[in-house]
């Protein structure tokens, strides 16, 4: 299928020297670049959590996280011990 990208010019020089190199079509090399692109985005899709899942799943495996669950569950509770009954209606 063709198509039309639009890419900067030092990006397609640096394409064409290494397909060159390569001793392969600028084509080539862009189809593969695309292909191997597309391979690894789909796996990194599947297993590859953010970052910030990484953190918090540490955390929690590594007992912190009940931890300080327990320890501002304390605190509330000791807030909530302060308040008057009849400070609820």
């Amino acid at each position: 299928m063709k198509t039309t990208i639009e890419i900067s010019s030092t990006t397609f020089r640096r394409a064409k020297t290494l397909a060159a190199a390569k001793g392969i079509t600028l084509r080539q090399l862009v189809t593969e670049a695309i292909e191997e692109k597309l391979q690894n985005g789909s796996k990194r899709a599947k297993t590859e959590e953010p970052a910030w899942m990484k953190l918090y799943g540490a955390f929690a495996k590594s007992g912190k996280m009940r931890r300080e669950t327990r320890r501002i569950q304390k605190l509330i509770d000791r807030e909530f011990e302060r308040i008057k009954p009849e400070d609820w209606k």
